[in-house]
């Protein structure tokens, strides 16, 4: 009898931390979510408001130009809000750190939301607006390294690649959220009206968005011990420097696969209407269900690992992607149906699902707790900045020089490294901080 009520105890106790583990997720990538969609919301929404922040009398094209270098320099924020955001995690906390990186993603939102105009306060309203895009770029840069880490962390075991895919679900439902709302706009107001005012709306709904995310985040659980967290170098540089390799393991498995997300979903709309010469109509009616799709799938692709193991999961990602990169563009340099551009896009990013779903517990299982979240996102940052924030720029640089058909061999290139980082990194499941014996 004592021995069924215990069964039965453990039963419940079981049940209780699952449903724990679930809050915790959903608070942390709530958050994710609302960063992503703020972040995705300016791009979006900057040809409705380019020439409120631009000298009077530019030309569209100019103004276009000083919305992208604002956007430009928020992107390169990133490693800096990554140090900042990932010393506050592993000395204060990773629920601090969360908190305080969603709070500053709402007053950038919030400010942009209220900005005067170039017609109320002349060239100082481009300052106020760098200055908001400033804010956001290092909320963003935060929010990766210290929700990567605390998703790894909160999940068991057993499903943390399940659940640690969801800071991609997020990611990518962040930036179909912000379609959405674009969408909604866009039939519900004429183009003066979003010019005007209307484009401020989006940014005004991510401040409220980021609200609730904080103070969902506020009832999580922390996972960083007190030990932990009074490290002597906990958080610092020097901290990292006897975790070397798994730096630059992080350094180069980034690399190929951030290179890699932007080339088949950001950049893949522009090449469909540039090079395929399908309309914009048609390649966003494309994109929309790829994206839905991709995001879908990255729980599946987490469970797998789970089985298999995040270095399996990396190795198939860099396998496949470095093989099937340049046949996938030159496929669909000349496609024509709409229908086979939705098949092909979803084949290459099914292939960057082994990499994204596990992007983050695979880079946080390299590291011990007392410099986790500095080691999963300053690297990731630094990479990301560099290969990923540039492959629009590179591939567009490459087509006005007529040698459009050497990226996707770059690309390939880049890959082809996060293979080698893949080959060089141990089985986690035996040589990991969270779940081996943290020989890396």
């Amino acid at each position: 009898m004592t021995a069924i009520a215990s069964n039965d105890f453990d039963k419940a106790e079981e049940r209780r931390q699952n449903l724990l583990r679930i809050r915790a997720i959903v608070g942390a990538s709530s958050g994710n979510l609302v960063e992503w969609y703020d972040f995705y919301t300016y791009a979006f929404t900057s040809i409705y408001f380019a020439a409120s922040f631009s000298p009077k009398g530019a030309s569209e094209t100019t103004q276009l130009l000083y919305a992208a270098v604002i956007f430009a320099i928020g992107f390169f924020m990133r490693p800096l809000g990554s140090w900042l955001f990932g010393w506050i995690a592993d000395t204060k906390g990773r629920k601090v750190s969360m908190v305080s990186s969603v709070l500053l993603m709402c007053a950038g939102s919030l400010m942009i939301a209220c900005l005067p105009t170039v017609d109320d306060i002349g060239m100082a309203a481009a300052a106020l607006m760098l200055i908001a895009r400033i804010a956001q770029g290092l909320s963003v840069g935060g929010e990766y390294g210290t929700a990567a880490t605390y998703m790894s962390e909160v999940a068991s075991p057993r499903n943390r690649g399940f659940l640690s895919s969801f800071q991609y679900v997020t990611l990518i439902g962040g930036q179909l959220l912000a379609v959405l709302v674009l969408f909604v706009l866009q039939q519900l107001l004429t183009v003066d009206q979003l010019k005007a005012w209307g484009w401020r709306i989006p940014f005004a709904i991510g401040a409220v968005g980021a609200i609730v995310a904080m103070l969902l985040r506020r009832t999580l659980q922390e996972t960083a011990s007190a030990e932990a967290m009074k490290h002597k170098e906990t958080g610092s540089l020097r901290g990292l420097l006897p975790y070397t390799k798994s730096v630059l393991i992080t350094l180069g498995l980034t690399m190929g696969g951030s290179l890699y997300f932007y080339a088949f979903s950001t950049y893949m709309q522009k090449y469909l209407v540039n090079t395929a010469k399908m309309p914009a109509t048609t390649v966003t009616a494309v994109m929309t269900p790829v994206l839905i799709v991709f995001m879908l799938v990255q729980p599946l692709f987490g469970s797998l690992s789970d089985r298999i193991g995040r270095k399996r999961n990396l190795l198939l990602f860099a396998g496949l992607g470095c093989l099937g990169v340049v046949p996938l563009y030159s496929l669909l340099a000349g496609v024509t149906s709409p229908l086979a551009a939705f098949a092909l896009i979803t084949v290459g990013l099914l292939f960057g699902s082994f990499y994204t779903s596990v992007s983050g517990v695979a880079k946080a299982e390299l590291f011990p707790p007392e410099v986790r979240a500095l080691g999963v996102g300053l690297p990731y940052a630094i990479a990301n900045a560099i290969f990923g924030g540039t492959a629009e720029a590179v591939a567009l640089q490459m087509k006005a020089s007529g040698i459009e058909g050497v990226f996707p061999w770059y690309v390939a290139a880049m890959v082809f490294v996060s293979l080698l980082a893949a080959l060089w990194m141990p089985d986690t499941r035996k040589h990991g901080f969270l779940d081996g014996d943290g020989k890396i």
